[in-house]
């Protein structure tokens, strides 16, 4: 039996802005940026011995495109660095303000930022973009990666504006299943290297015939000189040798 035109309308009255709880108690404004954020390419994150590193797949499949201008990891301090899933467009405002962020905090405490306080800032922003009358969520997820007094951290803000701390994480396109071989193959003991190489192999997994390595983008930082390095392409495979 059809729903009724007065109760389609009311129903779809719910998912019309992002402040309106439906009756289940949901936002049905940010669940559909949560989908937007699936869509993305995958990045995944890892904490290892001696650092802590994002690996991202780019996803061009354009030729036109110069790859070099399609960035998916930027860095917001010499020491913090940052992936994105989602709408690239909302990702760059809030990348733009975390590298503000942490130009200010050294400006005026002559000191590097935590990179907790860099994803905290975001969290906070995206929250209040979910209870604004005529504003929309921001759909991108975020994943921060950084080196606090030597010690390597990982974070994750979803649309909501919630974040955590991770020992390894991913966003993005098939997610789930590459936490669940995460799950499985990691191990605090892991070095940058190998924990490169387990997240290429992850990718390749996942991805089957379509992953190219060449569509892949490596930033990782070591823990004692905090020392930001980014490769892409075939130097990613050589480094993992």
């Amino acid at each position: 039996m059809d729903m009724p035109i007065d109760m389609q309308h009311q129903a779809m009255g719910y998912d019309r802005t992002a402040t309106m709880f439906s009756p289940e108690g949901h936002l049905l404004q940010v669940e559909y940026a949560e989908k937007t954020v699936r869509l993305g390419s995958a990045s995944i994150g890892m904490v290892c011995s001696d650092g802590v590193f994002i690996l991202a797949d780019k996803r061009i499949t354009d030729k036109l495109i110069i790859q070099e201008t399609a960035n998916k990891i930027y860095e917001i301090d010499s020491h913090i660095i940052a992936s994105v899933a989602g709408i690239i467009a909302d990702a760059r405002i809030l990348v733009e303000r975390a590298q503000l962020v942490a130009q200010q905090h050294r400006i005026t405490y002559e000191s590097p930022i935590e990179p907790e306080l860099i994803i905290k800032e975001i969290s906070n922003t995206k929250q209040q973009f979910t209870q604004y009358g005529g504003a929309r969520p921001f759909g991108v997820a975020l994943m921060v990666a950084g080196i606090n007094n030597n010690k390597p951290q990982l974070f994750t803000s979803d649309v909501t504006g919630n974040y955590f701390s991770y020992y390894t994480n991913a966003i993005g396109e098939n997610d789930d299943k590459i936490k669940e071989q995460l799950r499985i193959k990691y191990s605090e003991s892991l070095t940058l290297k190998k924990g490169i190489k387990i997240a290429i192999d992850i990718f390749k997994d996942i991805q089957g015939k379509k992953f190219n390595i060449n569509d892949s983008e490596l930033c990782y930082i070591g823990s004692e000189d905090s020392k930001l390095v980014k490769m892409e392409g075939e130097k990613i495979r050589e480094f993992v040798k």
